[in-house]
């Protein structure tokens, strides 16, 4: 089986005040149910704000959460080439995100609110700076929007479970968001050596993999995802993972696989602590 897997770009940037353009090429998705705000509900408890600081990262509330529920996405095939098959797919399992997050945050009370979705057939500029050219799409933290590319290169691949696992890398930068480690994420690189900014830019991106992974786990006899087809994804990743990314701000394709097999594993964000891992493993 031949994989040529779609890439992503998670954002921490969220200096600019920039608004993002907008043009025929993109389109708000209809996501429904949005959730936000700090009153109570439903006997839950008073939601909190994150925590600040370094302890925001290596000590999150998520890591405490327990495993993902189980979802049915029912999300469909994506016929190769069909831009229509292809939303589709990714609303609802961005909607599937949505409930699955959601239920996690309960459990820290900790503040939930969805994402923005936006198509686009074109490479946009964002509030958080220029759509990278070797990204099939990319969430910006300034207006908590993940973009998604509909392009003839993302088209011609119509493997649900790969573009799963890029759609939940995406989201996993807007729990980062959410849970206060992009802020510690970007607070850390202010000014910060080159060296260093790729560093946390690494443990950043390899965490949004193992989260991504973790939802995948979550949905694996709904998508469905085969151990056949997981295995060969984590050693195309092993192989190629790092190629379109020459910085090396996303790690290594080993360092990419490893926390791909962790979050899958655990089927949880308890198994995605990159924070706090040593150097080797986020290489």
């Amino acid at each position: 089986m031949t994989f040529a897997l779609v890439t992503g770009l998670g954002t921490a940037s969220a200096s600019t005040s920039r608004t993002a353009a907008t043009s025929a090429s993109q389109q708000v998705a209809p996501v429904t149910g949005t959730t936000s705000g700090t009153t109570t509900s439903a006997g839950y408890a008073k939601e909190q704000a994150p925590p600040r600081g370094r302890a925001a990262a290596t000590a999150s509330p998520l890591y405490r959460t327990g495993t993902l529920p189980t979802m049915r996405c029912q999300a469909g095939q994506i016929r190769a080439g069909s831009a229509a098959s292809y939303r589709t797919f990714v609303t609802k399992l961005i909607r599937c995100l949505n409930l699955a997050w959601k239920t996690q945050f309960r459990k820290t009370n900790l503040a939930f609110s969805q994402p923005k979705l936006r198509f686009s057939t074109t490479k946009v500029n964002t509030p958080c700076g220029r759509w990278p050219s070797s990204a099939g799409g990319l969430y910006c933290s300034s207006n908590r929007t993940i973009y998604i590319g509909v392009t003839r290169e993302v088209l011609k691949n119509a493997f649900p479970a790969n573009h799963a696992q890029f759609i939940a890398h995406e989201y996993g930068h807007h729990v980062q968001r959410l849970a206060g480690i992009m802020d510690y994420y970007g607070n850390s690189i202010w000014r910060a050596s080159s060296s260093t900014k790729l560093a946390f830019s690494r443990r950043l991106e390899l965490q949004a993999d193992c989260l991504g992974s973790a939802f995948l786990r979550k949905i694996a006899e709904d998508l469905p995802v085969e151990p056949a087809q997981w295995d060969a994804m984590v050693s195309w990743v092993n192989a190629n993972g790092h190629k379109n990314w020459p910085k090396n701000d996303h790690g290594k394709g080993r360092s990419q696989a490893y926390w791909m097999e962790r979050g899958y594993n655990a089927g949880s964000p308890s198994g995605c602590n990159t924070w706090t891992a040593p150097s080797g493993r986020v290489a």
